[in-house]
């Protein structure tokens, strides 16, 4: 019994930790115009990710975007995540043609665009162009 209290109390010493590293972590959201447009008058950093649910080239990409906004540096960071069968006007908002397109942002001002590729340090070079 004393190996468990001693096992529960040591989790519960470290609880505040998982929550604090979860804090830090970029947000992935649905697309929102205004929440998009907000954030840009605020000057955030932001990347919009354009998903289909049956495209491996977008599940590749949200494998790695997950990764990387584990990163302390990405605490700032929205990804807002168009549906590329749904959402057909975002998509010509920001002249998308195909799903697995991931386009970054500081504000208004564009930090790069990946279309179609899965390699993991292009994504990281945009992440990197759009948080720092």
């Amino acid at each position: 019994m004393r190996t468990l209290t001693v096992a529960l109390f040591a989790s519960l010493a470290f609880a505040p930790l998982a929550f604090a590293s979860a804090a830090s972590a970029a947000v992935t959201v649905p697309f929102d115009q205004a929440q998009f447009a907000a954030a840009q008058a605020a000057g955030k950093p932001t990347l919009v990710e354009v998903h289909a649910w049956w495209c491996p080239v977008c599940a590749r990409q949200s494998n790695t975007l997950k990764a990387l906004s584990a990163r302390p540096d990405t605490a700032n960071l929205t990804i807002f995540k168009i549906n590329y069968d749904k959402q057909k006007d975002a998509l010509k908002q920001f002249g998308v043609q195909r799903q697995g397109t991931i386009l970054g942002f500081k504000g208004a001002t564009p930090t790069g665009r990946i279309d179609f590729k899965t390699d993991r340090d292009a994504i990281a070079a945009l992440v990197d162009a759009t948080v720092k």
